[in-house]
């Protein structure tokens, strides 16, 4: 038997399987339990919310011979045919692709004869907004007064689209978005139905990604079973199949931006182009990583909206207090911009770069936003007493002008230590991705205990390393046993003071024989 999409295997047969939208539930339930049926009811609401699959099941309870607290049977002869499709009494059609009066003027006729079978004569229009003006008006007089055994259900997306005289002869329900928690309640439900083992947190993030929808959650779920066929559904396995991005790393971007570092920033976007994420996926990410921190910085009650754990909150807080709320709306403009660019852009790459440029650089533009954003540049700056005195300085004694001395090389460097750092390059471009890119940033020494020692200037690279972020540091370790034939000792330090990492330790690539190798990376 071939395979059904989850969306459709799971589809609900009862009201009961019907999540987030209770509110029209029970108001169908009570209808029919007390035989108070209207003769239109107007669906409405975005994709995959449930219309369809709750006007199929009210189709079928209106028919059943046994209703079940207003709920079909699911075992007559009439719920079973109308879920196999082939009862005559309800009949589904879809007005994108039978929009015409011919069309309307069909179900005119038909509605003049009783059901053969059951009570009613249900007629599903799905997308109905996409009837023209003809089959509208060809559609009112039958809908004013129908027959006391037909039953109209109208779907869509767009109701502003249905005339007005349409709208007022119908039963208006409005199905809301369905919750995250709803959601990922549903797909754990569902995931132990089919034996796969998936992480809470990769189920929380698809059903974020569905944006609503149950029907695209699923369906995104779907894709990243079928990607890691038989393996546990992890975080950072639907992250790779949808192409999104950790919020760890939207971070790493953020503070290049703030601190204006246009190379660090480039650098991330490159490192994950080179894996495959989609940029218009993280654009759109991005911008709703800062609006978060625009939502904390504009209110302190903001844990049930944002719907986070308590140690991303913390960290979207401790950086929320790093940008002024002026400076983070002109991110957030520019960003909404650049996705409205990408979507017909065939250089995406390009214009990504240009918009962090644009981010890094505000002394490139004239309007207001950039100039808050100069403003507060300046004031950083003259915080961190990187001006000079305007007086002129006393000229320093000859003693002082002397150049730091270099640390000095120990006498003994082991082999391993002296082959790692020999392929120093190659190394990096097997820990691949955000790893490589923090790597890049630190400085190779030799430990006390003739260990690795890598010393970091930034502190980014430091934590995203030394917490083991996505397994960075690892991947690393392995690339290296997989030359030296042993486990390596690597410690990791953070540099402090005013002298740079460079001054404070002695670089090994520059005093061991480092050659240009010919490695593809």
């Amino acid at each position: 038997m071939s395979y059904t999409a989850l969306y459709r295997k799971f589809r609900p047969q009862e009201f009961e399987d019907v999540k987030g939208q209770e509110h029209i539930v029970t108001t169908l339930k009570n209808q029919i339990r007390a035989d108070r049926l209207g003769h239109a009811y107007l669906f409405c609401g975005t994709r995959g919310t449930g219309k369809t699959t709750v006007a199929k099941i009210f189709a079928r309870a209106v028919n059943c011979e046994n209703p079940k607290d207003g709920s079909p049977c699911g075992c007559c002869s009439l719920c079973r045919s109308i879920a196999e499709g082939t009862s005559m009494n309800v009949v589904e059609i879809d007005a994108a692709s039978n929009n015409g009066v011919d069309n309307i003027r069909q179900i005119r006729e038909e509605v003049a004869y009783r059901p053969t079978e059951g009570k009613y004569r249900v007629y599903i229009i799905d997308e109905v907004h996409m009837l023209s003006a003809g089959a509208f008006n060809a559609l009112l007089k039958t809908l004013e007064e129908p027959p006391s055994y037909v039953i109209f259900i109208l779907a869509t997306t767009e109701a502003h689209r249905i005339p007005i005289t349409i709208l007022s002869r119908c039963q208006r329900y409005d199905f809301h978005r369905i919750s995250i928690d709803t959601i990922a309640e549903r797909l754990g439900e569902l995931m132990s139905r089919e034996n796969v083992e998936a992480e809470e947190k990769a189920l929380r993030y698809v059903a974020k990604a569905g944006d609503g929808s149950m029907r695209d959650a699923l369906s995104l779920l779907d894709q990243c079973i079928a990607f890691h066929l038989g393996e546990k559904l992890t975080y950072d396995n639907v992250l790779d199949v949808l192409g999104a991005v950790d919020t760890e790393v939207f971070s790493g971007l953020l503070r290049c931006i703030i601190e204006k570092d246009v190379a660090a920033a480039v650098r991330t976007i490159d490192a994950l182009t080179d894996e495959g994420r989609e940029l218009g996926q993280l654009v759109d990410d991005f911008s709703w990583y800062m609006r978060n921190l625009l939502l904390i910085q504009s209110c302190d009650d903001m844990e049930e909206t944002l719907d986070m754990s308590a140690d991303n909150l913390a960290a979207l807080k401790e950086e929320a207090a790093m940008v002024k709320p002026d400076v983070l709306m002109r991110y957030i403009r520019i960003f909404s911009e650049l996705g409205s660019q990408l979507r017909y852009a065939t250089q995406k790459r390009i214009l990504a770069e240009i918009a962090i440029i644009r981010l890094c650089k505000p002394q490139m533009e004239q309007d207001i936003g950039s100039l808050a954003d100069r403003l507060d540049s300046i004031e950083r700056r003259l915080e961190s007493g990187a001006f000079a005195s305007s007086s002129p300085a006393a000229p320093a004694p000859r003693e002082a002008e002397a150049p730091r001395e270099k640390a000095l090389l120990p006498k003994a460097v082991p082999e391993d230590i002296q082959t790692v750092i020999r392929s120093w390059r190659a190394i990096l471009s097997e820990a691949g991705g955000i790893a490589r890119q923090y790597l890049s940033r630190a400085v190779p020494s030799l430990g006390a205990n003739a260990e690795l020692l890598l010393v970091f200037d930034d502190p980014a690279a430091f934590g995203y390393l030394n917490e083991d972020r996505a397994g960075s540091m690892s991947g690393f370790k392995r690339v290296i046993s997989e030359r030296i034939g042993r486990e390596p000792e690597v410690v990791l330090r953070m540099n402090e003071g005013a002298r740079t990492a460079k001054e404070t330790v002695p670089d090994l690539r520059e005093l061991i024989d480092f050659p240009i190798e010919e490695e593809n990376f």
